[in-house]
């Protein structure tokens, strides 16, 4: 492969001014959109040595054929253009959004005569407002039947009022009191409009006018002794209260916002949109995002604020945005969005307060969402067949992997060194047959290696046990031999496994490591890496057994440190349980208590200078 790119543009054509770019293939296609501040800056990025670039930056630039560009006047401008060229394109190594459609919304079709509440699934009815998404389609039906006792707009289907209007009769529902539009004879085509308005500004936020309103008229009935109007009051109230209960009041009354929690790996990110309204999170929206380059996770908050706001109502931009970090260009991105609302909006990192509580919350889900769709589509059937004949082909094996071990190496500044194999059989794990080692005496991460991996093979000779008709033995599933071992690192690593498979006479047994700053497939004695697609089921499996190594590696090392510090502060007079936790959460190993001064150890609650030296000076006598 050549070092640089036959179609990189010449010294000082292209500018220095902002704009968009855009790398096509051979036939035209569109590969890749892109704004800059300057030009020339960005796009040198593109083309410095092949070998410097991050690896799917470089299938990028290397399935490209050309490099376009067009200058704007403005960053603000750049913005805009990029955004149009990517939905006029919708270019393949740009990200790609994946919207959670699992979540129903309450819509009122504005669009109509008499505009309606329904529940749907459809994000693209004409005119329609939407409020949600919902966590259930219950809640939103229960939600309706609440607000249509406050604010009675029409819920019956077009075929009924079409009916009504026709032949001057009520709809069937508005004949029992669960349609309020002009079909149940009782409105205006007018006053309904009117009550719309209404019952889209209390879903909007201003529930507290509203309420205010409803208080105020219940006391005025009830002092002009009609309490029939009073009790009709009290039950709207009582009907308002019962759909704010369904969505706590988590910031200020008077606080609109959209807040982003956003978790990712090398290939995906899974973001949690919270919709606060009026204080209150009226709607929660969960979207998946697969990657292709190699892009920053401020460069991800701006594609993504991009992508939400780009064909957005008005009045559906919040006046705060709230994102985990600052996109570049933040104040370009705020005029933007302020040209498209048509008043100031705010993007900003939550610090501190309820804010930044509800930030953590959003994060959290983030990454319960990202971990479930690597699971998901580790489990799937199809996907695991296809994940272990991608994995078959791409590295050349005789037969597909139904058996795999991965080993990761976790210590603590070289102390407490253990390793962990977690073995997947059909692309799903088998938790009972994982195992853990320790690693008494080792130079770095790569003896550990070979040293866990000479135990692990030494099992495999293991002779099988005599079976017993009247106790029957199960085979011992250690002595399985695997059809692929895949170790956590990059070349070093594999050589020392490729070291161990041979001094163990092991010539049946596959062998890989999966780097993780590239997700880069490494194979012995290989100079290049093979490297699996991003919409490879075969990569999300390699990823999900490395990440489970690790996970199952730093779990034992940590047990492992809490067990030793526990032995050695056993036989202190006066210490028990409680004060050997206190002293773990504290210095966290042994090495740095051991280090401590009997001063620094009364820091502990609980440890008072007499028992502060006993500890001290058993640690020191050890």
């Amino acid at each position: 492969m050549a070092n640089h790119l036959p179609y990189k543009p010449k010294a000082g054509e292209i500018p220095t001014d902002p704009g968009v770019y855009r790398f096509r293939d051979a036939s035209g296609r569109v590969l890749y959109v892109g704004k800059a501040k300057s030009l020339r800056q960005r796009l040198s990025n593109y083309f410095a040595p092949l070998r410097t670039l991050h690896e799917r930056t470089r299938r990028m630039v290397t399935s490209a054929a050309s490099v376009e560009w067009t200058v704007v006047g403005t960053d603000v401008e750049a913005l805009q253009l990029e955004y149009m060229w990517i939905k006029q394109f919708d270019p393949p190594f740009n990200v790609r959004y994946k919207d959670d459609k699992s979540y129903p919304y309450m819509a009122i079709t504005l669009a109509d005569e008499a505009p309606r509440v329904i529940v749907t699934r459809n994000h693209n009815i004409r005119g329609a407002r939407y409020f949600g998404p919902y966590p259930k389609v219950w809640a939103v039906h229960d939600t309706i039947d609440q607000m249509i006792k406050v604010f009675p707009i029409r819920t019956c289907s077009d075929s009924s009022y079409r009916k009504a209007m026709a032949s001057g009769r009520p709809c069937f529902p508005g004949q029992i009191g669960k349609c309020g539009g002009p079909c149940s004879m009782k409105v205006t085509i007018e006053e309904h409009r009117k009550i719309v308005n209404d019952f889209i500004a209390f879903m909007s936020g201003s529930d507290q006018r509203f309420r205010t309103d409803l208080t105020r008229k219940m006391k005025a009935a009830s002092v002009a002794m009609d309490y029939e109007a009073a009790a009709s009051y009290r039950d709207k109230l009582g009907s308002i209260d019962a759909v704010l209960s369904r969505s706590a009041l988590v910031l200020d009354p008077k606080d609109d916002a959209d807040l982003f929690g956003i978790a990712e790996d090398e290939l995906s990110a899974a973001v949690q949109q919270f919709i606060v309204r009026g204080g209150r999170v009226r709607g929660v929206r969960a979207t998946t995002i697969e990657k292709e380059i190699d892009i920053s996770g401020a460069e991800l908050v701006a594609q993504l604020l991009q992508r939400e706001y780009g064909e957005a109502d008005a009045a559906d931009i919040p006046r705060r945005v709230l994102v985990p970090t600052l996109p570049e260009g933040v104040d370009e991105l705020q005029v933007w969005l302020q040209d498209r609302r048509g008043k100031r909006v705010d993007v900003k990192v939550p610090q501190r307060g309820r804010m930044s509580d509800l930030a953590r919350t959003a994060d959290v889900n983030a990454r319960q969402a990202l971990l479930l769709h690597k699971t998901r589509r580790s489990s799937d059937y199809v996907a695991r067949t296809q994940a272990l004949t991608d994995l078959q082909e791409a590295l050349g094996l005789a037969e597909a992997p139904l058996r795999i071990e991965c080993y990761d190496i976790s210590h603590l500044s070289g102390t407490n060194v253990v390793a962990s194999m977690v073995v997947f059989e059909d692309g799903l794990p088998r938790k009972d047959q994982y195992r853990t080692f320790s690693i008494a005496e080792t130079t770095d991460d790569t003896d550990s290696m070979y040293q866990t991996l000479m135990r692990r093979l030494a099992r495999l000779d293991e002779p099988e046990p005599e079976e017993d008709e009247e106790a029957p033995t199960k085979r011992r599933r250690f002595s399985y031999p695997p059809q692929l071992l895949l170790v956590d690192g990059g070349q070093p690593q594999v050589a020392a496994a490729a070291r161990a498979l041979r001094d163990s006479g092991r010539t049946d047994i596959a062998l890989a490591g999966i780097a993780k700053r590239l997700e880069e497939i490494w194979l012995p004695d290989d100079d290049f890496p093979v490297i699996l697609p991003r919409t490879s089921e075969a990569l999300y499996l390699v990823q999900r057994l490395r990440d489970e190594a690790h996970r199952f590696a730093i779990s034992h090392q940590r047990r492992k440190r809490r067990r030793d510090i526990t032995t050695i502060l056993a036989d202190v007079p006066g210490l028990g349980e409680a004060r050997i936790k206190a002293l773990l959460k504290h210095f966290g190993s042994v090495a740095r208590l051991k280090q401590a001064t009997p001063e620094e150890i009364t820091e502990v609650a609980g440890i008072g200078p007499a028992l502060a030296g006993s500890i001290h000076a058993h640690l020191s006598a050890g």
